[in-house]
């Protein structure tokens, strides 16, 4: 049994719905059996109360996990920025907190179409690279090392990021949410754009720098 909604092709199949997208694939596992449930091998992680069950659950749980990740960001980045010394890497990253804040307006818009709450939920994965961030800045002098450190740890995050808003963007359209899925798509693009200012700023000069203060000790 097939059926097909635009980019996504669904097939379900001995208790298992496959949902397949043009860009990448999610597989989405229903359990209608006790004897599904029990196949495998080894004990299942005994899922919390409050645990998702249905796509749409899943997809909101995301959505509150990221947005407490971008306002953590909101935070963070000044940080990052007053420990930078190359004046690019320093504007690119002052950008970035007006474009993060945007975000987060996105986000809590979605929200409302929604009809949720857009209170977060603590994201231990940014909390995690924030901390090893603010690790570099700690272990490293100012000045090109540093720059390449924070450069490292910025694309950690627009990394993780940009994994996050592609699977939710997949998400929104697998439920129908087009215009959602539109609205994160504008984020995954900026996400991608940062990335790769960050990437210009590291092989077009401040790598090549912290290489030469090497080479002179």
């Amino acid at each position: 049994m097939q059926d097909v909604v635009e980019n996504v092709v669904l097939k379900k199949s001995k208790g298992l719905v496959f949902v397949l997208h043009r860009h990448q694939t999610i597989y989405i596992i229903h359990m209608k059996s006790t004897e599904t449930q029990n196949a495998g091998s080894g004990r299942k992680t005994p899922a919390k109360s409050s645990a998702a069950e249905g796509l749409r659950e899943l997809f909101i749980d995301e959505l509150k996990d990221i947005v407490y990740a971008e306002r953590a960001l909101v935070k963070a980045l000044p940080k990052m920025a007053q420990n930078a010394t190359e004046p690019k890497l320093v504007a690119a990253i002052e950008e970035h907190v007006a474009v993060t804040e945007g975000q987060v307006q996105r986000l809590e818009k979605i929200f409302e179409l929604l009809g949720e709450s857009s209170r977060g939920k603590k994201c231990d994965a940014m909390e995690g690279l924030i901390k090893e961030g603010e690790s570099i800045v700690e272990e490293t002098e100012a000045g090109p090392v540093r720059d390449a450190g924070i450069i490292s740890a910025s694309q950690k995050i627009e990394h993780y990021e940009i994994a996050s808003y592609g699977t939710l963007t997949a998400f929104a359209r697998t439920l129908g949410e087009e215009e959602i899925a539109s609205l994160l798509e504008e984020t995954l693009a900026e996400e991608k754009q940062a990335d790769t200012n960050l990437t210009d700023s590291a092989y077009h000069s401040i790598n090549f720098e912290a290489a030469d203060e090497d080479q002179a000790q």
